[in-house]
């Protein structure tokens, strides 16, 4: 297993049973360069296996995958902050192992998505899940048995996820919220130990076939082919590596002295004679562009024989590592990690999708009279809530209250046309003093009941409207007021006396 590069120097590896932590900064200090990160207590070993091993620089996290035991995730301190198997129960249903609960356990290697901050790690019945970085909460899984249970995960840190089944040559992209599959593709026979393909900052992906060619498939599936040898004889067995600016991939390709292929039902089989020659190449999958591209053993050797490589048996992957390392051919600008995530995580645009799946006018429609209902249900409860904290409400029988509301209103009509007929009487004709006396005390009156019915026997609706003013002016007690006829015209004259 590879070792983890862990950042800050710090490089973890797996040595059998234990995880060791190697800080390079201590390596020629009086500090010790190796730790034990990981492992049994001494005088207790425990036979544990070490499946896969991967390192979260951002969160700053360590997750362990340990056979028959589940996925262990530390802080890079060492201390343990969740654990999960692969089979989980909520809410009464069974997550994960449908199949087969008994022999199930996580068989990859845990791989991290930087920019969803997720996990996804594969078990023995071919499933596959995605969990939260933060916490062991399993936010999809999905089933590619009928497929393979065998297949590799990388992804894309730009929204998708690959998942590739070397068995059956084929690539599926996943979306990395849901898992749902966004496409597939066919591609060229792959190895089944160097199948891993790459994903650049463009977001493409890029997979070496045995058929000699290298497929390149955009994040939307547009596939392209690119090969620098004949194809009759060649094979790409190592898988690409990026260059440091994240845009291009160096590949290498060999000729072989003979090839064979063979495909069985869905199946093809590729064998080949000993190896001739190498052609590596750099080049940017997005725009087809070849930077550089030189063949081993001949224009490349004169190089390689100047350094201290030439002291080692050499084979295409050490090679096609140097090649990469030494940025041989390469005129673009190095970039850091976080310069390269930055601009492949900015590819991940979220998807505002449709709700709606029927006739969306009618489903305005009836949104609009729902909405239109709840608010006069809203009025409804708010008239209700006002109307049942009346003192006068809660203090009687809600009979006796309406009956003495309806008394008060009927009272009001009577006085209000009462009124009207004395108004209209005195605008005609000479009245008594007496009249406009019984005229004021029926305003007052009036009034009186008016006030009740907006506030005590009020429905909540119910204001007192400003006071009429009559017609005529009203007898207050404190002045007398006097009329007479004219001689020659049917008016009336009215003057006070202030006492």
């Amino acid at each position: 297993m590879a070792p983890v590069q862990g950042g800050l120097g710090k490089i973890y590896l797996v040595a059998e049973n234990r995880v060791l932590k190697i800080n390079s900064f201590n390596i020629g200090s009086s500090k010790p360069a190796a730790e034990v990160f990981f492992g049994p207590v001494p005088g207790q070993e425990e036979l544990i296996e070490i499946i896969g091993l991967s390192v979260s620089t951002l969160s700053s996290s360590v997750f362990i995958n340990i056979k028959n035991r589940g996925l262990f995730a530390y802080t890079t301190r060492g201390q343990l902050l969740w654990s999960v198997g692969p089979v989980i129960y909520r809410f009464g249903y069974q997550l994960g192992c449908r199949k087969n609960v008994t022999d199930c356990y996580f068989t990859s290697v845990p791989v991290i998505d930087q920019c969803e901050a997720s996990i996804y790690i594969s078990n023995t019945e071919g499933e596959l899940y995605s969990l939260s970085v933060r916490s062991p909460y399993f936010k999809w899984i999905q089933d590619f048995s009928s497929l393979d249970k065998y297949f590799t995960v990388t992804p894309g840190n730009n929204g998708r996820l690959y998942v590739t089944v070397p068995a059956r040559a084929l690539v599926l992209a996943l979306d990395v919220s849901t898992g749902t599959v966004l496409w597939q593709r066919s591609i060229g026979p792959l190895s089944t130990t160097e199948c891993a393909p790459v994903v650049d900052s463009n977001g493409w992906v890029s997979f070496g076939s045995l058929d000699g060619f290298l497929y390149s498939l955009s994040p939307t599936g547009i596939l392209k082919k690119f090969s620098k040898a004949d194809t009759l004889n060649s094979v790409i067995q190592i898988a690409p590596l990026l260059d440091c600016s994240g845009y291009a991939v160096y590949f290498s390709q060999t000729e072989m002295e003979g090839k064979i292929s063979q495909t069985i039902d869905e199946y093809t089989y590729v064998s080949a004679m000993r190896p001739k020659t190498v052609i590596f190449t750099l080049l940017v999958p997005a725009t087809g562009f070849t930077y550089w591209s030189e063949r081993y053993p001949d224009q490349f050797s004169s190089s390689l024989s100047e350094s201290d490589l030439r002291q080692f048996v050499l084979d295409e992957g050490i090679l096609l590592a140097f090649v990469a390392a030494s940025k041989t051919g390469n005129p673009l600008q190095c970039r850091t990690k976080r310069q390269k995530f930055a601009s492949s995580c900015s590819q991940a645009k979220p998807k505002y999708l449709s709700i709606y799946t029927g006739n969306e006018r009618a489903i305005i429609l009836f949104l609009l009279f729902e909405s239109a209902l709840l608010v006069m249900l809203a009025g409804l409860v708010r008239f209700c809530c006002i109307f049942w904290r009346k003192k006068k409400v809660q203090g009687q029988d809600l009979g006796s209250f309406l009956e003495k509301r309806r008394s008060l209103q009927l009272k009001k009509k009577v006085f209000d046309r009462t009124i009207t007929e004395l108004e209209q009487k005195a605008a005609e004709q000479a009245v008594a003093n007496e009249v406009f006396e019984k005229l004021g005390d029926m305003v007052r009156e009036r009034e009186g009941i008016e006030r009740k019915l907006s506030t005590t026997y009020s429905l909540g609706r119910d204001r007192a409207g400003s006071q009429s003013k009559s017609m005529l002016p009203l007898y207050d007690g404190k002045t007398r007021s006097y009329s007479f006829l004219g001689a020659k015209k049917e008016s009336v004259t009215v003057f006070h006396t202030v006492k």
